[in-house]
């Protein structure tokens, strides 16, 4: 049976996804018309395409939200707590795996618990419980809460990922003299690759386009407002902006855009591998 012909059926199946394609690519060109457009415009006819091209809308962004400083918020907010996240939730992974007892296991079984909860049922909890610590405001209180928040499904990821490591090489380097330390950083860590970069993009894309989160812990500090959150300055309670607005989306969403585009290949990988035990 020859399986290279090309069928009726593969043609059908080609022009739906397509078509399903276009379906999913079609708030990306919303978004991108209609950041060149004026105010007007948009309210006339938001699916058109624009009638004279207002690169303006950009610069006006620029200045109005300060956009160098509210990138750079996000830029340091985003890499230290992924930074943090990586490292912490690795670490905790390895000594459940390889230190198996109730207490461990209890704490995976907490963690993974910590997934199903909805935020907004912690949110009054936590904004009084970063004013005690007296964490709002600062840019280590926000930085500590998305560590806190980011551990569980990290956690999850390596703990399947370490299973996959072969633990005669950790073996063999305590043969040779390595401590327990060594033995993760010279030898497990390295062998975690794919999972690390899967961690980095899935908490990248979460905390780089988080908003709720900013706000409640933030607070008033314009020093450390984020793109997400400078954003709705455009959106007031009598008047919106959208022609700025959606420039400014696009400003925020171009610098994650390319980062995800440049390593999507490794989500796929890391989750792949990270479901074989070993």
């Amino acid at each position: 049976m020859d399986t290279s012909r090309y069928r009726p059926k593969n043609f059908i199946l080609e022009i739906l996804a397509i078509l399903l394609a276009l379906v999913f690519l079609s708030p990306f060109y919303l978004v991108l018309s209609n950041s060149v457009k004026s105010l007007k415009e948009i309210l006339l006819d938001a699916a058109s395409i624009p009638a004279i091209f207002h690169w303006d809308n950009y610069s006006k962004v620029w200045d109005a939200i300060n956009f160098p400083q509210a990138f750079w918020n996000s830029l340091s907010i985003t890499i230290l707590s992924v930074i943090f996240i990586v490292l912490f939730s690795s670490m905790a992974a390895y000594q459940i795996v390889r230190r198996p007892s109730r207490f461990n296991s209890f704490v995976f079984l907490l963690l993974v618990s910590a997934m199903i909860i909805p935020f907004q049922s912690l949110m009054l909890q936590l904004v009084r419980v970063t004013s005690i610590l007296e964490l709002r405001g600062e840019l280590y209180g926000i930085v500590a809460c998305y560590l806190g928040f980011g551990m569980p499904l990290s956690v999850f990821l390596f703990h399947g990922f370490i299973k996959s490591v072969p633990y005669e090489l950790e073996e063999a380097a305590r043969v040779d003299g390595s401590n327990p330390y060594g033995v993760f950083f010279r030898i497990v860590f390295p062998l975690l690759l794919p999972i690390i970069v899967t961690v980095i993009i899935l908490n990248t894309l979460w905390i780089w386009n988080d908003y709720l989160l900013p706000v409640l812990v933030i607070g008033g500090n314009k020093d450390l407002t984020t793109l997400p959150v400078a954003v709705t300055k455009f959106f007031g309670q009598y008047t919106k902006k959208w022609d700025l607005a959606l420039a400014g989306l696009v400003m925020a969403i171009l610098p994650i855009l390319l980062f995800f585009l440049s390593l999507q290949r490794y989500i796929v990988e890391g989750v792949t591998a990270g479901s074989v035990k070993g």
